[in-house]
């Protein structure tokens, strides 16, 4: 696995041009190679055109909702990451969105903490990693939780075993936490492996 960082694609679809410019300025600050269509009939040209990993749709839009536009996104891609961003909230749009796979449904006005956490949590969903730090944690993660279940070990077992909370290592499982040497160590000796080889194809 190369320990190069690589820069994820998002897509921002919203006809409101200050919204446009304002996270695309954010997200291209934090690391993003962004891409804005402000006219939802152009988006399925664009996500044709390049890889996109994440889309923020607005649903309120001239020409074509985001309903609409998101259903036209899943005939290209069904995996696509999708956070729905709208400042009209109502349970029927959050049903249909939830019903074409949005991953999360963000309502305006947001602040940018908001927003980041949001693009995090999904990014994790995911798989998605941006960082070769990020990348080796989702390296130990993956492989910690294949040699458990090798094993036939519960979550439980595994934390007796190896002296640790059961929540660190639901933690390191899913990269949600950088593991200290002990741990590593720990989880080695009561996964009866090496300590290199809990970081998997890095």
């Amino acid at each position: 696995m190369s320990s190069a960082p690589h820069r994820l694609r998002v897509l921002v679809i919203d006809d409101d041009a200050a919204i446009g410019e304002l996270l695309e300025a954010m997200l291209t600050r934090d690391g993003f190679d962004v891409t804005v269509v402000s006219d939802p009939l152009r988006a399925e040209a664009a996500l044709r055109a390049e890889k996109v990993h994440l889309v923020l749709l607005d649903l309120m839009m001239p020409r074509q909702d985001g309903i609409e536009t998101l259903r036209q996104l899943r005939r290209i891609d069904r995996d696509l990451a999708v956070i729905v961003v709208t400042g009209y909230p109502s349970l029927e749009t959050a049903v249909d969105a939830m019903k074409l796979e949005a991953m999360d449904y963000l309502r305006k006005p947001f602040s940018i903490e908001e927003l980041r956490a949001v693009i995090e949590r999904t990014l994790q969903k995911k798989g998605l990693t941006r960082t070769p730090e990020e990348q080796l944690y989702r390296a130990i993660g993956d492989t910690v939780r294949r040699l458990r279940h090798e094993r036939s070990l519960t979550l439980k077992q595994l934390a007796e075993r190896a002296g640790l909370s059961t929540s660190l290592i639901s933690q390191i499982e899913r990269a949600e936490s950088s593991p200290s040497v002990s741990s590593l160590y720990r989880l080695a000796v009561a996964l009866e492996t090496r300590v290199q080889d809990l970081f998997g194809e890095f």
